[in-house]
């Protein structure tokens, strides 16, 4: 099992979660955060000292899937996020170790 954690920009959040709906990629949490990378912001000056105002909207999305859907879920994150332009964002894959569906006690690929 894999956790895919995606930094994406803010409109492309309903898309994406149709193209998952439609791959049956299943488990989305969708977080709404700040951040900056290449996509800078603005300097503004406040009292003499300059404050780097850079501090960007995205949304955050995790997703555990089956060793062998996390292929397809960053080409769908790809194709739906992509513009081309700086701050189309990053995704990142991690392992994880187990997974535990609390109301049954499945465990595994068949608790995800």
């Amino acid at each position: 099992m894999k956790l895919v954690e995606a930094i994406i920009r803010p409109e492309k959040l309903e898309p994406l979660k149709d193209s998952f709906l439609k791959y049956k990629i299943n488990g989305l949490n969708v977080r709404q955060v700040l951040g900056c990378g290449n996509q800078h912001g603005w300097t503004a000056h406040n009292r003499g000292t300059s404050v780097i105002m850079n501090m960007i909207p995205k949304i955050e999305i995790k997703i555990v899937v089956a060793d062998e859907k996390v292929e397809d879920t960053i080409k769908v994150i790809m194709d739906v996020a992509r513009t081309g332009e700086i701050g189309d964002g990053k995704i990142f894959v991690k392992s994880v170790e187990e997974c535990i569906r609390i109301r049954t006690g499945e465990r595994g690929d068949v608790a995800l």
